[in-house]
């Protein structure tokens, strides 16, 4: 493993610290009885509170002068200046635990445990003098350092998104705005969480792993079960599952859970995300939406304390009622194409006029649903109820009482995208069957989203599934809406990357083989020349003169090489 100075350096000071008797990484617990946050909110209005403090977190920087010196420190909760002195740290004559271990050993990034009082500095900031720390960790890779001026202004951030999706922790330590999403995301969920549970439904957990890819029309992820000799899918839907619970007794179940759809991947995508979906039974899809506009209002007053959220240049407003428009009066009224009134073929025909790929597969149901998606979606802003969908579009959702040809489903659009799907549940097996039917007959013609035969969750609904209503809700999507994200990276702790392009590094026998004996190669791997292609591309002259300082960094005694030598490496 090629390391750098830093991680170097960082290695020396931790065995050196061994070599004091002090362990880097103790065992035992470390009590905490005081929070940064606390502290900085309460401590003028009680300060007889903060006369004894043990906290633990993260240096984030140093400011030592001789015998004093103030560090930033940060734990969980926030950040709060320390200030430590020497005599009080080392009392008695022997000075190591300030002069050696804390100025020369420590570094930013280091967890560290310490005990001492609050007070407020000469200069009106709110401090912990320490009377003890403790190393908790060494840290052996520095981090990015992030500076902020006096107005809060960030200056050479860790902002770029590769590195920050892909090391998430050192986005989380760096940034701590990028921990306030996730404080919200999880305040998204307890709400609703809390709302159900008020409600008397019952939190449940379905399988990951199933034989039959069902309850929404995608892609699934395929694997294999070993000892069963068993293909398998990811699951795209928890539906069929909790409907299967609703025929056994339960009125209303709910599951928070992943979903995984085997395609493409953009700001909005990503191929495993979360949901919430709950089924209540006796109850429809009109019902669905007043219950939508309570829980939603809820949970955006949970988040930022107003049922209105800013998204972009946008004011969004949560609070109901909402806006209730059919997908065809919506169509007609952003393109003009009467799709009520027109068969396949026509609205086929439309669609590659206006310059949308469509395919022979696709049926009517299809063709709708991408029209709305190209021509319409974009123009929803504020949240809106789009119901009544062709039955083509909605295998698992009842017939309209009054529209023929329509299904009882509406999806809540906010801001051009989808985050909640509805159904008045189909719970007539006869007619389950021939709807699966039908997507068998898509996909026949080509359509590999189309759902398969469920014949389990059929035997279900001949046992007796009640009217049931049912919603599935975009956990990721909501919480990009309420905390003004436009990637969907941004609100999952890890989302999906391609993988990582490692550095490639020659091997010691291919510098020796180009005539580099074995003592220079550290040297010149310090000097950035990682591979042979690198090496016969340098300088060498600079490679000459740089190798001089490079000796004396890494104290190589070797006698320096001579230029003609250098040249002979660079061939």
């Amino acid at each position: 493993m090629l390391l750098s100075e830093q991680e170097i350096l960082r290695r020396q000071k931790r065995e050196e610290l061994m070599r004091m008797g002090i362990e880097p990484y103790p065992t035992e617990e470390f009590a905490v009885n005081t929070y940064a946050a606390d502290i900085v909110k309460n401590y003028e209005n009680n300060k007889i509170d903060y006369k004894h403090v043990t906290m633990a977190g993260r240096l984030m920087g140093f400011r030592i002068m001789g015998s004093a010196a103030f560090a930033e420190f940060q734990d969980s909760t926030g950040r709060v200046q320390l200030y430590f002195r020497r005599d009080d740290l080392c009392p008695g004559e022997d000075k190591t635990l300030y002069n050696t271990v804390f100025k020369k050993l420590l570094d930013i990034g280091d967890i560290i445990g310490v005990t001492g009082f609050v007070f407020t500095t000469q200069t009106g900031e709110i401090s912990v003098h320490v009377q003890e720390f403790k190393i908790l960790n060494k840290s052996l890779r520095p981090l990015p350092v992030v500076k902020r001026d006096e107005d809060g202004i960030v200056h050479d951030g860790f902002t770029d998104p590769e590195l920050r999706y892909r090391q998430r922790y050192v986005d989380l330590i760096v940034n701590p705005e990028v921990r306030d999403i996730f404080i919200k995301r999880a305040r998204i969920i307890t709400t609703m969480r809390s709302y159900f549970d008020s409600n008397g439904w019952l939190e449940v957990e379905t399988p990951v792993l199933q034989s039959i890819h069902g309850g929404a029309a995608a892609r699934p992820f395929t694997t294999h079960h070993n000892a069963l000799d068993l293909g398998l899918y990811l699951r795209i839907a928890t539906e069929l599952h909790l409907k299967r619970l609703i025929v056994g007794g339960f009125e209303g179940v709910y599951e928070f859970g992943k979903l995984f759809r085997n395609e493409g991947m953009d700001r909005t995508h990503n191929p495993e995300f979360t949901t919430v979906e709950l089924y209540v039974a006796y109850k429809d899809y009109l019902w669905m939406m007043e219950m939508t506009e309570q829980v939603l209002e809820k949970v955006a007053l949970a988040v930022n304390g107003t049922t209105k959220a800013t998204f972009a240049d946008v004011e969004l407003d949560f609070a109901g009622p909402y806006p209730r428009l059919s997908i065809t009066d919506a169509i007609h009224q952003y393109t003009g194409l009467d799709v009520d009134g027109s068969d396949e073929a026509t609205i086929r025909e439309q669609c590659r006029a206006w310059g949308m790929e469509v395919t022979d597969s696709m049926g009517k149901g299809k063709l709708i649903d991408e029209i709305f998606g190209e021509k319409v979606e974009s123009h929803i802003i504020q949240p809106t109820f789009i119901i009544d969908h062709p039955v083509e579009m909605s295998p698992l959702t009842k017939k309209h009482r009054t529209k023929k040809g329509m299904v009882e489903r509406f999806e809540l659009f906010v801001n051009g995208r989808e985050i909640a799907n509805a159904y008045s549940e189909l719970n007539d097996p006869i007619e389950q069957r021939e709807r699966f039917e039908d997507q068998l007959t898509l996909k026949e013609r080509g359509d590999d989203e189309a759902m398969e035969m469920d014949d389990d969750f059929l035997r279900s609904l001949e046992y007796g599934m009640p009217p049931t209503s049912g919603i599935g809700i975009g956990i990721d999507r909501l919480t990009m809406l309420l905390t003004n994200n436009s990637s969907i990276q941004e609100v999952i702790f890890f989302p999906q990357m391609r993988p990582e392009k490692k550095a490639e590094v020659a091997r010691e026998s291919d510098y020796v083989d180009a005539g580099v004996p074995a003592v220079w190669i550290p040297a010149l791997q310090k000097m950035n020349i990682l591979t042979i292609e690198q090496l016969k591309a340098a300088s060498p002259n600079k490679i000459f003169n740089d190798l001089g300082g490079m000796r004396k960094k890494l104290k190589i005694e070797e006698k320096m090489p001579l230029l003609d030598d250098v040249k002979v490496w660079v061939g």
